[in-house]
């Protein structure tokens, strides 16, 4: 099951508020969903928000994405979260790409002797 950190749509016409939930990515944009972790008030004088950090890093943990607009709502309202799960997803790769450079000297080495 692929898992989604989106935004999902609540309230009325024109006055729309916005819950960050994580969601099979099969189920409708306003449908059913696993888990709220957040809450969004565009309308708000002061931009009313609400984020649960530990939850957002428990569902990145177990393999969910972000979408892009739920990533600029973490970004603005909880920035240290997204330079965290950044700075995991970078070493991640470097830890790739140091694995596939060894493997590729290793395939080299066998196919000259």
């Amino acid at each position: 099951m692929a898992l989604k950190i989106r935004l999902r749509q609540q309230g009325r016409t024109n006055r729309q508020t916005y819950r960050l939930v994580v969601t099979d990515i099969r189920n409708p944009r306003d449908g059913k969903y696993l888990e709220m972790i957040g809450w969004y008030n565009p309308f708000s004088n002061k931009t009313d928000s609400q984020l649960d950090v530990q939850r957002i890093h428990y569902w990145v943990g177990q393999g969910a994405q972000i979408t892009p607009n739920a990533q600029s709502l973490i970004a603005r309202v909880a920035p240290d979260v997204m330079k965290e799960i950044r700075a995991k997803e970078h070493a991640r790769r470097v830890k790739n790409t140091a694995k596939r450079r060894k493997t590729k000297k290793a395939a080299t080495k066998t196919a000259k002797k």
